[in-house]
This record gives structure tokens, sequence and C-alpha cells, in this order.
């Protein structure tokens, strides 16, 4: 089983935590070429493309000026994302044996790195789908990602039983060719609801938080078998068989 997570847009160049190790993105050379066409932005540029406060857009700006300097040291991406997602995942106090699976059956959807794996070394970025950088191809990053990273992807998950736990949000699938992967193996996708007068709604922080929870739970308890998440169960979330399916598990709160 092949867990699926977003990235988060908040990110840090340094940590006090330790991973066992570092390793280099499958994409690196793709990545090198997208932070190279990013830095010919301007801060203001950066504002208008990336939607950013001028505080963001300068610091977005300075992060891809630096990309390539020998100063600014690569970080593992498992602790180099700090949003909502990674703080529930608190890979602080992971063991040994905690980091190494997880970079065994975890995966995150980059936009600037592709498919990364939690050890490999990221340095720190901002980006959005919707940037065109014509240099690299017509389309906006979904386009230049999609057929570069499915096939990759489909291979990473038979590499672990042909089963793909996404807890990624939905924005990441466009960046496939979804239906192939549905097509090559087999998806599981949950979803995470609070009841409000009477009715089951998808809150978006409370659905991060529930996802980081359920990829600590997996990779503490290392589990391979999906069945087990069934009686996955956090702050009220627990598993409603009448509303899920094969493919698509509901968490109710």
């Amino acid at each position: 089983m092949l867990i699926l997570l977003s990235p988060a847009k908040t990110m840090s160049g340094t940590s006090k935590t330790n991973a066992p190790a570092i390793t280099v993105p499958f994409f690196q050379n793709e990545a090198n070429e997208i932070a190279v066409n990013m830095a010919q932005f301007s801060i203001k540029e950066l504002e208008t493309k990336l939607k950013l406060s001028p505080k963001l857009a300068l610091e977005s700006f300075q992060r891809f000026q630096e990309f390539y300097s020998p100063d600014t040291p690569s970080l593992q991406a498992i602790l180099a994302y700090t949003g909502v997602v990674f703080k529930h995942i608190n890979p602080q106090d992971f063991q040994t044996e905690d980091f190494l699976f997880a970079q065994d059956h975890l995966r995150f959807v980059s936009i600037c790195y592709g498919v990364l794996r939690p050890f490999d070394g990221i340095k720190p970025y901002r980006m959005e789908y919707d940037i065109r950088l014509p240099e690299l191809g017509t389309g906006n990053m979904y386009a230049y990602w999609r057929e570069r990273q499915t096939t990759h992807l489909i291979e990473e998950v038979k590499k672990t039983g042909g089963i793909l736990f996404n807890l990624a949000s939905m924005d990441v699938q466009p960046a496939f060719d979804w239906k192939k992967v549905e097509e090559s193996v087999r998806v599981i996708t949950p979803d995470f609801k609070v009841v409000k007068n009477g009715k089951a709604k998808t809150v978006v922080i409370y659905a991060k938080m529930a996802r980081g929870q359920m990829t600590r739970h997996i990779i503490k308890n290392k589990i391979i078998d999906p069945e087990q998440l069934k009686g996955f169960s956090w702050e009220g979330y627990h598993y409603m068989d009448e509303e899920s399916d094969e493919n698509h598990w509901t968490f109710l709160q």
C-alpha cells in the first residue's frame, strides 16, 4: 500500500529533527528547470502569479534566487513541509523504523519536484498549478506533470502491493492521468466529514488534520492492509460502512 499526500504551501529550510538519510528526487532535473524559470519573475510578477502578499512574494523571490546556492541546503521533504497535515503527522518524534517505513510507503505530490519520497532533499519554494512557463511548454503545471509522473506513480504503487491510499486533496489529481492510475491500480480515497444540521459536510481544516493523523497512524503501526484502517478513529471520526463503497470510504465526526 502506498499513501499519497498533497504537500504544504508553508515550508522550512531547517529542522532540529534528523531523518536517517537524504535522497535525490526522481524528478530533480525537472525541478531545476522549473526553479530557473521561476527565478526570472520579478517580485511584483510573483505577487500576481502566485496570488501572494508583498511579504510572501519577496520571500518566494529570494527562495528562487537562492535555489542553486550551495549555502541553501536541501532538507528531507517530510521535514520541510510544515502545514496542518504535516503538523499532525508529527515526524519530530519518529523512530528510525518509522522514517524507513514512511520512505517505502509514503509519497507527496509537489508542483516543483513532482512525486517525492519522504527522504528526498528539497529546497523551499512556492508554486501554483496554474503557472505557465513558456520555456517548458504551452500548458500550465498540470499539463507539464501529467504525462511525466503518471507512469512513475503507477510503478511506485505496484512496488508496494498495487493499492494507492489516496489522502491527497482533489486538486492534485489533474497532475496525473488519473483515469489511467485508477485503471492500473486500486485507488482508495477516504473522505472525512462533519455532520452539521443533519448534513455531512467536509470542513477543510478538519479534513487536513484527519489526513495527517491517519498518515501518522499508518506509519506508527506499519499498516500495509487498508482494511485495518476501517478501525481508525480520531476526535470522533469513525468509518461509516453504509456511507462508503469499495474505493470511497467515508469517516464521519
